[in-house]
């Protein structure tokens, strides 16, 4: 039997710990696999007699080393909480634990090298309709189309989120809102109390039978609030295919993520599936839904919260549609993109499950102790507690501000990766003798797990590039992108300070060095930043000067790191693309060039990196304003009666659509006491407010919530703030102002 792995726990079996995997064959069956595995640990060999003297185990004499080159033994228990228990008896007593941190579940799947799509053999009974394999041979094989059963949610509350009015939920033809109501209503099944609906619910749940339960927002809103009122009403919370109790954990920092465990199923939220792929104005799920698939909700509401009530108290069938479009659009953006295919890509790369591939450090924990494993070497334990340090970050050169024509870009293709793998860079060869960085760190030439796993990484996504995979070459893309932020992080067990500093000194020290190669072949360097470098082309073709510099600089390179480290090199420099117009604007003040902000045309494309037009902070005015004053600019058209009939339309009111700020709150409102900055003062106005995004404005008496405003706008404000900064940091080059352009004593006609 072939299928995919949805997800994977442990259960315990007569004092035994057995792996759960449960999946969905090829056929559509559902199955569950369940596996006879023993916990494990490691320390060292010199350590055992002590550890001998405090409790009893198995050992086991296995051949492997830690890092150090020190035989370990590895330590045998019976349950996943025996392991914890020996760790907290061990450390304080000096004996170092290896790998003792490592989920038993996650544990299994990586001494197993089983990475999402499993074949299984062996003898199986059925648990009602479920095919359940005991102790069966299993062997990963080729992905296939996985005929998932996928589930969207979504609930509607009272203004507080007290209370549940309704609960919609959508898979495939199976389309209901259960909501408490003594109305018969359609698409509904009404219900005289909470209770009964929460019930429902979960029967529905067994029902359906559901591999994803999906929603926008599910599990710090829907699911933590469902949990709340099972908890207060007492029912069952029971998300899971078997009877165990869900859990649900809240994200708590910036590597952690919110989770729920449902025995069986996968829960996914798929707005953080969409913040971390797809670049939008806000993260609603009306934005979400217009940019995918060109519709949206079917009410507006400006008061969500009290409005939803008014449409329970005298609506009821409007509500009922309103939630059920929701859970509908959820599932269709699902189904347009490309997003479950990404996430069952970046599943088979890691052998993590589908709810588990966002995380970094476990992504990169899956491929490495594999690796570790067949060189005989243990990993040690994460840190309890490891105080962060700073980490070096990527050279930045000051710019040279300006207007440009023919700017060539090049760029490092996944410059720290390629830096890895060409010098070593790597927890196992780290601290000996072979390869010294320009911070001082040393790494041996015996080639190391990184570069390994990044040479088998790059292979395969040329063998998606020859397939035009676009989707594969994306998964490998973000896996690659992330081992550097998880090497420089404290809570990754392979943390060192010195080792993510070497990365990031190699990069500064060859941006600078190619920097250096493209000025001695004569051309302006006007830029360069972690990993790009911006070039003048001056009366060159810029195409053919592209590709010739591209060449010349890559042979450079190589010769380079041939002949001073006796390495091959892997550094790959592209020429990206050619700016036909350009602007690099000072810093405001100040003589001075910007960093990470510039714009340009490319193919008459507008492009604006780091600028007004693509930060948040900035109202949909300015980056209407910035966006045309640019493109004329580069166009060589007028500005001058632009700039004047802009601001005489923004004062008779023609873009007071485009007025409102928006900007999310950092931690709760009430936690705002000696600073309070607008969007605070904004939400304080409102009643209710709920949610992280404020909507603000500016009126004459000050800062407003757009919620409900209906005030004249301050427009000397937003001329002031939104359209002066941005019209003075052009029109410098063109040796003019902004207040003199007002006022009418310069003419921008000589431009």
């Amino acid at each position: 039997m072939k299928g995919f792995i949805v997800d994977a726990s442990y259960r315990i079996i007569h004092g035994k710990a057995f792996v759960s995997l449960f999946g969905r064959s090829k056929e559509g069956e559902a199955f569950l696999v369940l596996s006879y595995y023993r916990p494990y640990f490691f320390i060292q060999k010199s350590d055992l007699a002590q550890a001998q003297n405090s409790e009893d185990f198995d050992v086991e004499d296995v051949g492997f080393k830690n890092f150090q080159g020190h035989e370990v033994v590895k330590i045998v228990v019976d349950l996943p909480s025996d392991v914890v228990a020996l760790r907290k008896m061990f450390e304080p007593e000096g004996i170092q634990c290896y790998e003792a941190d490592i989920q038993f579940s996650r544990r299994f799947l990586i001494d197993h090298k089983i990475q999402a799509f499993v074949e299984v053999e062996g003898e199986y009974s059925y648990q009602g309709e479920i095919k359940v394999y005991t102790n069966p041979e299993l062997k990963t094989i080729e992905a296939f189309s996985a005929p998932l059963q996928i589930m969207a949610l979504d609930i509607e509350t009272d203004s507080r989120a007290k209370t549940i009015y309704s609960i919609s939920l959508v898979c495939g033809d199976f389309q209901k809102v259960l909501i408490v109501s003594e109305q018969k209503l359609k698409y509904a099944e009404s219900f005289t109390t909470e209770k009964e609906l929460l019930e429902r619910f979960f029967a529905v749940l067994k029902e359906v039978d559901p591999d994803l339960i999906l929603g926008w927002h599910v599990i710090d809103f829907d699911l933590l609030v469902i949990k709340k009122r099972c908890q207060k009403l007492e029912v069952p919370f029971i998300l899971g295919r078997f009877d165990s109790v869900s859990k649900i954990t809240l994200k708590q920092g910036y590597f952690s993520r919110s989770r729920v465990v449902a025995e069986g199923r996968q829960v996914i939220d798929l707005l953080s599936w969409v913040r971390d792929t797809t670049k939008l104005d806000d993260y609603k799920l009306e934005t979400a839904a217009q940019h995918f698939l060109q519709e949206g909700k079917n009410i507006t509401f400006v008061d969500k919260g009290n409005e939803i009530e008014e449409l329970y108290k005298h609506h009821q069938q409007k509500l009922v549609d309103y939630n059920l479009k929701d859970s509908e659009l959820v599932l269709r953006i699902l189904e347009k993109s490309t997003l479950l295919a990404l996430y069952t890509k970046r599943s088979v790369l890691t052998g993590l499950m589908l709810d588990e591939v966002k995380g970094s450090i476990a992504s990169l924990d899956s491929l490495y102790l594999k690796k570790l494993r067949d060189r005989r070497y243990v990993a040690p334990s994460v840190a309890h507690s490891v105080k962060e340090e700073s980490i070096t970050g990527g050279y930045v050169m000051d710019s040279l501000p300006g207007l440009y024509k023919n700017i060539l870009v090049f760029d490092f293709k996944s410059l720290y990766p390629s830096l890895m793998k060409t010098f070593n860079i790597d927890p196992l060869s780290f601290g000996k003798k072979g390869i010294k960085a320009p911070n001082g760190a040393t790494f041996s030439k015996e080639i190391g797990v990184m570069p390994e796993i990044i040479s088998e990484l790059m292979e395969v996504r040329e063998e998606y590039r020859k397939k035009k995979d676009e989707v594969g070459r994306y998964a490998i893309k973000i896996l690659m992108n992330s081992f550097f932020g998880v090497m420089a992080s404290p809570l990754c067990r392979y943390y060192s300070l010195d080792l993510a500093n070497a990365i990031t000194s190699f990069a500064q020290f060859f941006i600078k060095k190619t920097a250096e190669m493209i000025r001695e072949e004569g051309y302006e360097v006007i830029y360069s930043d972690t990993d790009s470098c911006f070039v003048v082309a001056g009366k060159r073709n810029p195409e053919e000067l592209g590709k010739e510099l591209e060449e010349k600089m890559n042979i450079i390179l190589k010769d380079y790191i041939r002949s001073e480290y006796y390495l091959d090199s892997c550094l790959q420099l592209e020429f990206e693309k050619v700016y036909s117009e350009f602007i690099m604007p000072r810093l405001r003040g100040v003589e001075k060039g910007a960093k990470k902000r510039y714009a340009g045309l490319v193919k008459g494309k507008l492009e604006v990196v780091g600028m007004e037009a693509v930060r948040g902070d900035w109202t949909p005015l300015a980056k209407k304003f910035q966006e045309e004053l640019l493109m004329r600019v580069f166009t060589g058209k007028k500005v001058e009666e632009f700039i004047s009939h802009f601001v005489k339309d923004l004062r008779k009111g023609k873009y007071d659509s485009l007025l409102v700020y928006k900007k999310s709150l950092r931690k709760p409102l009430k936690d705002y006491i000696k600073i309070q900055p607008p969007h605070v003062k904004a939400a304080r106005k409102l009643k209710n407010f709920k949610g992280t995004v404020v909507r603000y404005v500016y009126s004459k008496e000050g800062v407003e919530p757009y919620e409900g405003f209906n005030e004249s706008y301050d427009y000397e404000h937003y001329i002031q703030k939104q359209i002066k900064p941005i019209a003075d940091s052009v029109l410098v080059f063109l040796s003019l102002k902004f207040d003199e352009l007002l006022s009418g004593q310069k003419s921008l006609s000589g431009y």
